[in-house]
């Protein structure tokens, strides 16, 4: 059964903001090897990490709301030059919109239960709609 983590998104200001950082680390070459793919690195390695890569999600919250999600493909345990343990966990590079959902500020990830995590943002024939318009449904009880 899988497992999603959630994660703030530090120092990015808006959704938009996010996705101009994803395409300038995929344009730096700063990506290891394949353009498919981003990643995220934390210091400790999830312990659920089989769960996480069985349809798991990494959910992004900017603004003290999940805004969007990542699938996870793989993660990996590794050591730095100095013999220090850390954790890449390698995302898929499509950014999903999610339905806004307020979430309560915390450091590093948190494990976030399927039945918890926010549903995806229609997409419609124009595109995908604004994170601006689906805070706004979801205010008013229309999403």
């Amino acid at each position: 059964m899988a497992v999603h983590l959630s994660r703030p998104a530090v120092g990015i200001e808006s959704l938009e903001h996010f996705h101009d950082v994803l395409e300038a680390r995929a344009e730096s070459g700063a990506e290891p090897g394949d353009p498919d793919f981003t990643w995220m690195t934390t210091r400790n390695a999830p312990k659920r990490a089989e769960e996480l890569c069985d349809g798991g999600s990494v959910y992004w919250i900017i603004k003290r709301h999940f805004v969007a999600r990542q699938k996870v493909q793989r993660v990996e345990k590794l050591e730095d030059d100095n013999g220090r343990s850390y954790c890449m966990i390698f995302l898929d590079a499509d950014l999903i919109h999610t339905v806004p959902q307020p979430r309560r500020a915390h450091q590093g990830w948190r494990y976030l239960n399927i039945a918890d995590a926010p549903a995806d943002l229609p997409r419609s024939s124009s595109g995908e709609m604004s994170p601006e318009m689906a805070a706004e449904l979801k205010d008013l009880g229309l999403l």
